[in-house]
């Protein structure tokens, strides 16, 4: 039986599906999320939202109308989330960069609010000041790193976010022959600094990465 590592939680069917194709599965949070305080400036016309927990931080602190008129994200699962909490979704990308580019093409002349955390790729707003538009953060929550000593060896490493990526390399750095499973692009770049072999899902859900595992192992 093969042993995979995840760096998130999984529920128990999750767990199940990997346990039913002979996968040993050792699950733990790399990391953990806390909101902080922060100040909607008054209504926004435009706002960039790259992940979930951007929007989770903003319904948490400011409970009443957010008073956002147009958001723009990178995902499904965040223009889901925008829309469950009353927020219109107009320009969707799969990842920082694509969002960027299609901002860049056709809402030129405004001005973004972008929600994001204390860490932060630099390719969106780059690419937004690149072309001398006006960009104003908001940082809304932090990511806290938590990590562990491992002493078996893995098959597989599952990883959702760069941050997850860098909480278990930081006290597993000699365990990096194992194939690291990936969420998404943004993620794979920060784990091929470490792991030969990394393999991408084909789209960026957990059921995606699981799937892409079990096809490999």
């Amino acid at each position: 039986m093969k042993n995979i590592l995840s760096t998130k939680k999984l529920n128990p069917d999750q767990r199940e599906l990997l346990s039913q194709k002979g996968l040993c599965i050792v699950d733990y949070d790399a990391i953990a999320i806390e909101f902080l305080n922060f100040k909607i400036p008054g209504a926004i016309d435009n706002a960039i939202f790259t992940s979930q927990q951007a929007v989770r931080s903003l319904i948490a602190i400011n409970k009443e109308d957010v008073g956002i008129k147009n958001c723009f994200c990178v995902g499904n699962k965040t223009k889901a989330l925008l829309e469950k909490n009353g927020l219109k979704v107009v320009e969707i990308g799969q990842n920082a960069t694509e969002l960027s580019q299609k901002i860049v093409k056709n809402y030129k002349n405004r001005v973004f609010y972008y929600f994001c955390g204390t860490i932060r790729r630099e390719e969106l707003p780059n690419a937004l000041k690149n072309e001398k538009m006006t960009l104003f953060e908001v940082k809304t929550y932090k990511t806290v790193l938590k990590t562990k000593k491992f002493d078996q060896k893995w098959s597989g490493i599952l990883f959702f976010s760069p941050s997850g990526v860098t909480s278990y390399i930081s006290e597993n750095n000699h365990q990096t022959n194992a194939h690291a499973f990936c969420i998404g692009q943004t993620t794979a770049t920060s784990a091929k600094k470490y792991f030969k072999s990394v393999v991408v899902a084909n789209s960026n859900t957990i059921q995606s990465v699981l799937e892409k595992t079990i096809a490999i192992l």
